[in-house]
């Protein structure tokens, strides 16, 4: 990380030098050629995380007894992924709140990133407190967080707060009466408003195409959930390969050589588990 930080700042630092070393007098080509360099050097801050392109704005959220509180909602943002895309790639999402009844403000925090095999990635769909305990409810976001969070089906990674943070706790520990998922899916930026009524908020939810899984929290194994994304290992070089090249492998050294051909170091290779007990 630090090498690729260090080469984004070089490259960042060559693209300015050509800029300003434009001579004055080369007018209004020169000027052009100068401000699309600098638009370069623009681009390459912002996929470094050094511009701070954020979206935000608060949601009212009614709890399943009938409550409401308001919610905030931090999105940091990286580049657009593709050169058709109408949003920007998340990098990070921050939902705070105050624990009704008291002045406590808890956040929750996580990361999008595919080049780490650590789970993260996870779109909130459900806040709510019991007992004055809150509750979490997220789904994978994407085929690599899905494989990373372990393949969940019913599709949801669940959150308790327990001394002063989120711990992971099974499907058979989320509180039977939270059922309805309470909070927006992310707005369309040329749609975003700095502050969502309850009643804007039903109406996004009722509004947009979005599957059963995220509507209510489901409590038994979807059939067939999955089969679109298939199984993956990480190579330990920020990528991703589908499980199913390891395992069409005639035997356990085939597979291995298939590692070392594709550069996976041990430590993520899975021959061993797929190999173990066949002869």
């Amino acid at each position: 990380m630090k090498r690729q930080a260090q080469t984004l700042f070089q490259s960042i630092g060559v693209t300015l030098t050509l800029a300003f070393s434009l001579s004055a007098h080369a007018g209004l080509f020169g000027l052009a050629k100068r401000g699309l360099i600098l638009l370069a050097a623009i681009n390459l801050w912002a996929c470094a995380g050094l511009v701070p392109y954020v979206k935000s704005w608060k949601e009212e959220v009614q709890l399943h007894d009938g409550r409401v509180i308001v919610v905030e909602r931090l999105l940091k943002l990286n580049g657009y992924p593709t050169l058709d895309a109408q949003e920007r790639a998340v990098r990070s999402e921050t939902v705070t709140f105050s624990l009704p009844g008291s002045n406590k403000r808890i956040s929750w925090q996580i990361e999008y990133r595919d080049d780490v095999p650590e789970p993260n990635g996870a779109g909130p769909l459900l806040l709510d407190v019991v007992g004055g305990v809150p509750y979490l409810a997220t789904s994978p976001a994407g085929c690599i967080a899905y494989n990373k969070w372990g393949r969940p089906n019913p599709p949801y990674i669940l959150f308790k707060y327990i001394n002063d943070a989120w711990q992971r706790i099974a499907l058979e520990e989320f509180p039977p009466e939270l059922v309805h998922a309470n909070l927006m899916s992310t707005p369309d930026s040329r749609l975003l408003q700095p502050y969502y009524t309850l009643e804007q908020v039903k109406a996004q939810m009722q509004g947009r195409n979005i599957a059963d899984a995220a509507k209510t929290i489901l409590r038994e194994a979807m059939p067939n959930y999955g089969k679109g994304c298939g199984e993956m290992v990480y190579n330990g070089n920020g990528g991703w390969i589908g499980k199913g090249f390891f395992r069409k492998q005639p035997s356990s050294e085939a597979c291995l050589k298939y590692c070392e051909q594709e550069n996976i170091s041990t430590q993520y290779c899975p021959c061993d588990s797929i190999f173990r007990g066949k002869k």
